[in-house]
């Protein structure tokens, strides 16, 4: 068998694409990392990683063994983490957008101790935390097609997509009527650096096409644009879930009688073949009915 250092130095370079990556994480020189990934291409007689200009290319081979590590040092880690902390074992280690987590899952969190006080939980939001390359989380919440490889997901809900800005903002306008051209819009952009394609979609769905909605300002987190629009900066298209509570409050209020679908949605996503211990069907289960019944909290 080869050496757990060389397995350990592939893995990380292979996830990384990178030798200078894999030895920051690693914390060991970038030559020792290099020199480790060679002499287990030496010992299995193949190439695993192919060395281009600025970044490393998996082989085939180096594909099948990567994605075998990969299991294997979540197992050992989960495992370790497990004997470690034998008092929590049901505490469960939670990633979830940061809207979400902020809007959604955390004002809801006393229901779920009231329910179910023996589950802990430590809530994380950072976009690294990948089920598939690390055991220190258990399950997510994730925003898409439910569609991701190496993954199990379960449907939670649909984004419904309202107009809501500042009251301060409409002074002067007629809320079931605004004049937009007076008042910034307010965008959400992806990691690609791209805009959510929600404007022109509401725009439509209101019939007011006619509106440019190129100007206004941009924001990498729904959450932030929110914030912008209860500070009176413009008008947000935000899911109706994740305002609710500051609807109710007066800090937003909504614009027309319009809502739209979302291209996407939310779901509950564990690893391919990974145990259902109680802890996690209790908190699956506790958040389909959570999203099933009124989105506003008592």
């Amino acid at each position: 068998m080869p050496t757990l250092n060389a397995l350990k130095a592939f893995e990380v370079a292979g996830t990384t694409g990178n030798f200078t990556r894999a030895a920051e994480l690693l914390g060991v020189t970038q030559s020792a990392v290099s020199r480790q990934v060679r002499q287990l291409e030496e010992q299995m007689d193949e190439p695993l990683l192919l060395r281009r200009h600025h970044h490393l290319q998996l082989t085939d081979a180096g594909r099948l063994l990567l994605r075998a590590l990969k299991q294997s040092f979540d197992k050992i880690e989960l495992t370790v983490r497990d004997i470690r902390d034998r008092k929590h074992l049901s505490r469960l280690r939670v990633n979830a957008p940061p809207t979400f987590a902020g809007r959604w899952l955390l004002p809801r969190l006393p229901r779920l101790r009231k329910l179910h006080p023996d589950i802990e939980i430590t809530l994380t939001h950072f976009n690294d935390d990948n089920l598939t390359q690390s055991g220190a989380i258990d399950c997510a919440i994730r925003y898409g097609d439910g569609e991701w490889e190496d993954l199990q997901s379960t449907f939670l809900m649909r984004e419904q997509h309202i107009a809501v800005c500042s009251p301060h903002l409409l002074l002067g306008h007629d809320q079931r009527a605004p004049d937009f051209t007076r008042m910034p819009l307010l965008h959400v952009v992806t990691e690609q650096g791209k805009r959510r394609s929600i404007w022109p979609r509401w725009l439509e769905a209101a019939g007011l096409d006619h509106i440019n909605p190129q100007g206004g300002y941009e924001f990498e987190q729904t959450d932030m644009a929110i914030r912008a629009a209860v500070d009176g900066l413009g008008i947000v298209i935000a899911d109706k879930r994740m305002v609710a509570r500051t609807l109710r409050e007066g800090h937003l209020v909504q614009l027309m009688d319009v809502q739209v679908d979302g291209n996407h949605s939310y779901w509950f996503v564990l690893r391919e073949e990974q145990p259902l211990v109680h802890a996690l069907i209790s908190f699956r289960d506790w958040l389909q009915r959570e999203m099933s019944v009124s989105s506003e909290l008592p």
